[in-house]
């Protein structure tokens, strides 16, 4: 669709490009040389770190020479989910988008807005000539869902600003002072197949259609996780029958996102087919009963399959163990009165992929205090660890502590308040931002975050809420137009 239909149109323009460039997690390339060549056209100093992040810095209008330097700050890759049966090639194909009423949406693939409405906004500014503004810094960074490594790249040094405003945030009217830390954590499981078990019968059992989302905003919505209810079944089948064999089981992609599908090939013995067919379609109506809030969709699926080569019995056993065992979402909440409502510590069971030698399991955690990050970190890798995988942590990234004096928060509320007549909400969330890191190597730099309306980031419901964006834009024209000398 011509997204310059929509208001500002000088944003969704800039988006509507966006949306043409390939930009998966690590593959943000052709991503990184269009910014390049959009500095360079406009005459503007562009630099590229050694990580691939992008700053684009544009001088002050006159009278604004003096103002503290602003940094805005996005990131350029975008989160690769579509639905099962869309053909579709997030390297080379383009973002086909479509609008329901206030709601921007793709067709059948995740939007992009998470992070591409914030690039929009940042190019907007630097090809504008009528806006008022002090000295600015455009900073976009490369590989933000998949491990902040952009920002965990960035040297000091890099940005020189003043004050940063990150547009990674999804609701419009709140303002983010804080964020969770984190770390992602992977399990493998070695095995060597071996032939089907004589008189064994084979399953496939599937399950679509689930909401899915955001593993740390949307891990408090009751939303049911794949790989847990898969589990479930299995290892009820597997008390149940005594000798259950996995031939495969494949569930979830992403380490920041609900895992919305799954499938899973096992066998049992033959006497036992008519009891799993049943017990079968009694627990999916159980399912959808438990989750008839939050899932309205879920898809239950069981077919017989061809015999093929199975883990030994001891090796799923294993496996199956510890994916019930290993505990998914809130592990705690917030216990300061103001934000108890806010989630503190939680775990998504992210992954699961069935390799020709072994299977990988993966699991990411996340806390705003550091110290139960790592009580829950290590929880989960004592779990997989007991049932014999080999167990690796990696890319931890630090919380966002707030700033209780922080002059940008307040003119951030009290330009919102002139604007829209109401409070914006001042709040942490339980999900990393790259302020996190970017406060470790800056500390002297004031932060906040917001952004406009976003719904079902991470999946193929993903959504811009329209109006938003246009709230969005006038707010920072504000902000920038009112930031004080330095």
């Amino acid at each position: 669709m011509n997204n310059a239909n929509l208001q500002p149109s000088c944003v969704f323009e800039q988006f509507a490009r966006i949306n043409q460039i390939p930009r998966p997690s690590k593959h943000e390339e052709q991503m990184i040389a269009f910014l390049k060549a959009f500095g360079a056209e406009r005459n503007l100093e562009t630099i590229v770190d050694e990580t691939g992040n992008v700053l684009i810095r544009k001088p002050a209008t006159p009278g604004y020479e003096n103002c503290k330097t602003i940094i805005l700050q996005s990131h350029m890759d975008m989160v690769c989910e579509k639905l099962v049966d869309l053909d579709f090639d997030f390297h080379h194909d383009p973002i086909q988008t479509e609008v329901d009423g206030e709601w921007l949406k793709a067709k059948g693939t995740t939007l992009g807005a998470d992070d591409g409405i914030g690039c929009a906004i940042e190019l907007a500014i630097l090809d504008s000539n009528d806006i008022e503004h002090g000295p600015i810094e455009c900073v976009f960074t490369v590989d933000e869902e998949t491990g902040l490594t952009g920002a965990e790249g960035m040297k000091p040094g890099f940005m020189t600003g003043d004050w940063l405003i990150n547009l990674d945030s999804e609701d419009e009217g709140q303002i983010f002072v804080s964020c969770a830390g984190g770390m992602t954590t992977d399990a493998v499981f070695p095995f060597t197949k071996e032939q089907p078990a004589e008189g064994h019968f084979f399953f496939k059992i599937s399950l679509k259609g689930l909401v899915g989302g955001h593993s740390g905003d949307d891990i408090n919505k009751k939303r049911a996780n794949a790989i847990k209810v898969l589990t479930r079944f299995l290892y009820k089948m597997q008390e149940q029958t005594g000798d259950l064999r996995l031939a495969c089981f494949n569930a979830g992609k992403l380490h920041n996102a609900i895992p919305r599908d799954g499938i899973a090939i096992f066998s049992v013995p033959q006497a036992e087919k008519e009891n799993v067919r049943a017990a079968w379609n009694i627990f999916a109506e159980q399912v959808k009963e438990e989750f008839h809030v939050t899932e309205h969709n879920m898809q239950f699926e069981m077919e017989s399959a061809e015999a093929q080569p199975v883990m030994a019995k001891e090796t799923s056993e294993r496996i199956i163990r510890a994916l019930q065992a290993a505990d998914n979402g809130i592990f705690a909440m917030c216990q300061d009165e103001a934000i108890a409502w806010l989630v503190e510590t939680s775990n998504n069971v992210a992954s699961v992929t069935t390799n020709d030698d072994n299977v990988k399991i993966v699991a990411s955690q996340r806390s705003n205090v550091m110290s139960n990050l790592e009580n829950q970190a290590a929880t989960i890798k004592a779990v997989f660890q007991l049932a014999g995988a080999q167990v690796k942590q990696k890319d931890p990234y630090p919380a966002w502590k707030m700033n209780p004096d922080s002059k940008l928060t307040q003119l951030v509320v009290d330009t919102y308040k002139a604007l829209f007549n109401k409070e914006p909400r001042v709040l942490g969330i339980h999900a990393g931002l790259e302020c996190g890191l970017f406060s470790e190597r800056y500390p002297n730099i004031d932060m906040v975050s917001f952004g406009p309306t976003l719904r079902g980031v991470h999946s193929p419901d993903e959504k811009l809420h329209i109006p938003t964006v246009q709230m969005v834009w006038d707010h920072l024209l504000a902000i920038l137009k009112q930031t004080p000398a330095k």
